[in-house]
């Protein structure tokens, strides 16, 4: 009996381990204050945005808490405006939301094959 338990404990161990080595991340993109204006100067889309770096960084940060609260491995990913101007010139496409979850997206698969820092 004590055998049985422990071989299931095993296996109960190695597969919650498993889960979380291959479970999916979401990438947040995640400005710096001193970067947001520039990034409403750049967007394509600045009316869907915050006016404000504050009012952005809250919906935010709520975002972030549902999203772990759901269970989603979501994490934050900083954001260099001017970089992600020259990703977005590069790929031909505008700087609007599409753009920026791919590109936040690209830098965290760049992160993960140990190519940059997302911080």
């Amino acid at each position: 009996m004590a055998k049985r338990m422990r071989q299931a404990n095993t296996k109960k161990k190695y597969s919650s381990k498993k889960s979380r080595e291959t479970a999916a991340i979401l990438g947040i993109a995640w400005y710096r204050p001193e970067e947001w204006p520039r990034l409403l100067e750049i967007a394509a889309d600045r009316d869907e945005l915050e006016d404000t770096y504050e009012e952005w960084l809250k919906n935010a940060e709520t975002r972030l808490h549902q999203m772990v609260k759901a269970g989603i491995n979501a994490t934050r990913v900083y954001i260099n405006i001017d970089e992600l101007q020259n990703w977005c010139i590069a790929q031909g496409c505008p700087i609007d939301a599409s753009a920026r979850a791919f590109f936040t997206a690209e830098k965290l698969r760049q992160f993960h094959k140990g190519g940059t820092k997302i911080a």
